[in-house]
């Protein structure tokens, strides 16, 4: 009976972290679509990403 549950719990789990992986993707699509639809104005003043030469990550300018 415990490997059952174990692998129930497994199961559950599993579906509970797909969820959630999807519910976020969905939220970042939306954003970017939403990005992708606004106006040359609005585009302007969001912040431009630029890569810093120290650490290599990604900084808004």
């Amino acid at each position: 009976m415990p490997p059952l549950i174990l692998v129930a719990a497994g199961i559950l789990g599993g579906a509970a972290l797909l969820r959630l992986a999807v519910r976020e993707s969905r939220r970042i699509n939306r954003e970017l679509e939403e990005a992708r639809k606004a106006k040359p104005a609005e585009k302007e003043s969001m912040p431009k990403l630029r890569r810093d030469p120290d650490t290599g990550t990604y900084r808004p300018s």
